[in-house]
């Protein structure tokens, strides 16, 4: 049996979703993560990295370390395929490393602007696959080769299960970071007052200013706490309309909610680009390009049963926008 070695940060259930369509695909896997912005980022090491003055040093000391003992795992365990999700632990030497006797992947799940130490990884992989269409345009560009492999869902977590819709309108995602979706969720609240409007994750947070996070706003609405996949997957399922808003460097690509919304089978607005208009082109997903519109989608969804066209999307995604397809397309790239 072929044996892949995928390594990856622990972030939400990518790396069990990646290790679940392996196994699916017949491959002996091992699953190794780690943690940023330096491994292991236990309380110690989050107190002594904050408090540096110098933490670049922390962290090339901590991929330093993580270089020693992936090497040594990677020996013991001889992979035929390496399949690293961002690299930002990793600097050339290791992946060249793998390179001699393994089929070496690397995929980015984030903009390549908010991993620059992983840019250059193109000159040290077998194939680099990036999560938005824009990245592998910028990478053509500067002669590299790369390959679009957008987001995907996990059927395991993300599924249909038959509850009531108690919910009107749901966010989850941070919006501390994102000026964008903290502007489009109060202007749909203040538009929509009178529905259930329900939003998870970082609106303020209580270590990015105390009198900000007592003085939030509508602190019945904004939950201003992150929610694990599980739970996201129960609150899609109680929701009328699950709103989906791309962070702000994201123009042609699809972040992982529009796959994991359709896929429990909740009827979604998203926000417009190129690429997620083309998934969804018999409107099974309602697209907005301006607040106006926004309202508009949000309306019309209010007004009538979009059960339907939240069934057909679901089925595209299951049948083309899952784990496993996007790791047949990863083999198939590697010829393994």
């Amino acid at each position: 049996m072929s044996k892949v070695l995928i390594i990856g940060p622990h972030y939400y259930n990518f790396l069990p979703a990646v290790d679940n369509a392996f196994r699916d695909l017949g491959w002996q896997t091992e699953v190794i993560g780690y943690d940023n912005p330096v491994n292991p980022y236990t309380s110690w090491m989050k107190c002594k990295y904050k408090l540096s003055r110098d933490k670049e040093r922390i962290r090339k000391n901590s991929r330093a370390k993580f270089s020693v003992y992936i090497r040594q795992r990677f020996t013991e365990y001889q992979p035929d395929v390496v399949f690293i999700m961002n690299g930002d632990i990793f600097e050339a030497p290791t992946l060249d490393f793998f390179r001699q006797s393994a089929r070496v992947a690397l995929w980015f799940f984030d903009n390549r602007e908010t991993i620059p130490i992983s840019i250059g990884h193109v000159d040290h992989v077998d194939a680099l696959f990036c999560f938005d269409k824009d990245d592998v345009d910028w990478y053509t560009h500067q002669g590299k080769k790369a390959y679009f492999l957008p987001q995907a869902c996990d059927p395991a977590v993300y599924r249909p299960l038959n509850l009531e819709k108690d919910i009107d309108i749901l966010f989850i995602g941070n919006l501390f970071y994102s000026p964008k979706r903290k502007a489009l969720m109060n202007a749909v609240i203040d538009r929509f007052l009178d529905q259930k409007i329900v939003v998870y994750g970082w609106y303020q947070p209580w270590f990015k200013g105390v009198w900000k996070w007592l003085t939030r706003p509508h602190k019945d609405i904004y939950k201003n706490v992150n929610v694990t996949s599980e739970q996201a997957n129960v609150l899609y399922n109680r929701t009328r309309i699950a709103l989906n808003i791309h962070q702000e460097r994201q123009t042609n690509g699809a972040n992982p909610r529009i796959f994991e919304i359709s896929g429990t089978g909740a009827y979604q607005v998203c926000d417009r680009n190129p690429y997620v208009e083309s998934l969804f082109p018999d409107g099974s997903v309602g697209f907005y390009g301006n607040e106006e519109e926004l309202f508009a989608a949000i309306a019309d969804a209010l007004s009538a049963d979009k059960s339907k066209q939240a069934q057909r999307a679901m089925q595209t995604v299951l049948k083309d926008h899952t784990f496993k397809n996007r790791m047949e397309t990863v083999l198939k790239v590697l010829g393994a």
